[in-house]
């Protein structure tokens, strides 16, 4: 249909807003942008209950971070280096030798106690959040699928992760910016930030974390050409069309989203320029959190929630280290180390902490058996995670993983039980947050999941 066509029944509507226009992009970019990665709906919902969280900041470790040198010691493997007893005899991806002591010393952090390696000092400083998962579990040691299984519950890559369902149960706590946000990179990414068969809105709006200007973290923010009255303008008359089709060719919820989108557009620009901008912080503040992308996605996430975005997530890859892992492994740990413990000790100054959840780990943990005389494999049958703030207890060490820590024995955690618990604490009942698709009805946890309810503050 052209601007000319006389059977368009919006035609003047149509040619005065092409006109106002002209030429110009910045509200029509920035709305494609979020279009590509849609803000959830800023309209607030009921959750089932009672919460204790509010929000939640999910810190992906992508590529699997061997447990047994930072959270989960073994001190069996230094009695038993190199020996391959019978309890080692499980499937692993690769061809793997004898036990391989960690050369990292465990010591007691906080008032608590709660060991923690040396190779996150900072960290230990605060071992008094954190609660500590030692027996996660998953049923897949393949990086993609096993991403995919944290992310959404399954391996497959078309559902759902769990941030686009928490936005769908609950909405955004704040209509200038997006409900649900992803920071940094890493393999496995994409799973988190999927809406799947959920509405388009829901799915996460992806940041540039690697970028201190706001302006080159998100596309199209400012208009160089056009005021924010004009663009007001501009979106007045795209939503009259909008609303015209609507009514006369009933609902679709992709235009549904593409409005959503626009309209959390023209907000952001005044919005997302305050919000993501880093540089407001005092020196001070930097100093805390040090220097790089995942201080700095570490920063963000703080001034995003403390704003009211539902959930962020930050993702930081490099965890792969089939060889030369206690060099390589240390690396990745000075890389976290300082600005999580800034996160945390921020959040609890603030008093965010105690109902914002902040979650932590990989998709996967490593053997305590050797790959290539120096490296561990991908061990999905036993891994921590760790849980802080946002209603549950902090100091504590729940479940445990067999002497060697290669499978989960005590207090096992699925992955699906991990789901449910988040769910729990945003007061959100996983049997009950469902959406209807394709004939049946589907959920974050399908048909597993128990709430870990001795790690409920």
């Amino acid at each position: 249909m052209t601007e000319q066509d006389p059977t368009d029944p919006f035609g003047p509507t149509r040619r005065r807003f092409l006109r106002e226009l002209g030429g110009s992009v910045g509200l029509l970019g920035l709305a494609s942008y979020l279009q590509a990665a849609a803000p959830p709906t800023a309209t607030p919902k009921k959750p089932h209950f009672k919460p204790r969280a509010k929000r939640v900041i999910f810190l992906f470790m992508a590529g699997g971070p061997s447990h047994l040198d930072t959270f989960d010691p073994k001190p069996d493997l230094a009695k038993h280096a190199g020996k391959r007893p019978g309890a080692t005899d499980l499937r692993t991806e690769r061809v793997t030798g004898g036990l391989l002591p960690s050369p990292f010393q465990f010591r007691p952090g906080g008032k608590s106690g709660l060991p923690v390696s040396d190779l996150l000092p900072n960290l230990r400083e605060c071992a008094d959040e954190l609660c500590v998962l030692r027996a996660v579990h998953a049923i897949n040691p393949n990086h993609s699928p096993a991403a995919n299984f944290l992310a959404s519950g399954r391996i497959d890559a078309i559902h759902p992760g769990i941030g686009a369902w928490v936005s769908y149960g609950l909405g955004s706590a704040n209509a200038d910016l997006p409900g649900f946000v992803s920071l940094g990179g890493g393999f496995g990414q994409v799973g988190f930030e999927r809406s799947g068969y959920l509405p388009g809105q829901f799915q996460a709006t992806r940041v540039a974390a690697a970028e201190a200007d706001p302006e080159r973290m998100i596309k199209h923010l400012k208009n160089p050409a056009v005021g924010l009255d004009d663009q007001k303008r501009q979106l007045d008359a795209i939503q009259a069309l909008n609303r015209g089709h609507a009514a006369a060719n009933g609902n679709d919820p992709q235009l549904e989203a593409r409005v959503k989108a626009m309209e959390t557009a023209f907000r952001m620009q005044s919005a997302a320029g305050e919000a993501f901008d880093t540089r407001r912080e005092p020196v001070r503040v930097h100093e805390s959190y040090g220097t790089g992308e995942f201080a700095r996605g570490c920063l963000l996430a703080r001034r995003l929630v403390e704003r009211g975005v539902r959930f962020v997530q930050l993702s930081l890859g490099g965890w792969d280290h089939h060889a030369n892992i206690n060099a390589e492994l240390k690396k990745k740990c000075v890389e976290i180390d300082r600005p999580i413990a800034a996160l945390l000790k921020d959040l609890r100054q603030s008093g965010l902490l105690d109902d914002t959840l902040v979650v932590w780990g990989g998709e996967f943990g490593r053997t305590p058996v050797s790959e290539n005389g120096d490296g561990r494999d991908h061990n999905h049958y036993g891994f921590t995670m760790w849980m802080a703030g946002g209603g549950v207890k902090g100091g504590v060490a729940y479940g445990a993983t067999d002497e060697f820590g290669f499978k989960a024995a005590e207090g096992r955690v699925s992955v699906h039980d991990l789901h449910a618990t988040v769910l729990h604490l945003l007061g959100l009942d996983h049997e009950k947050l469902t959406y209807r698709y394709s004939g049946r009805d589907f959920r974050l946890t399908d048909v597993h999941g128990k709430v870990v309810e001795g790690i409920l503050a």
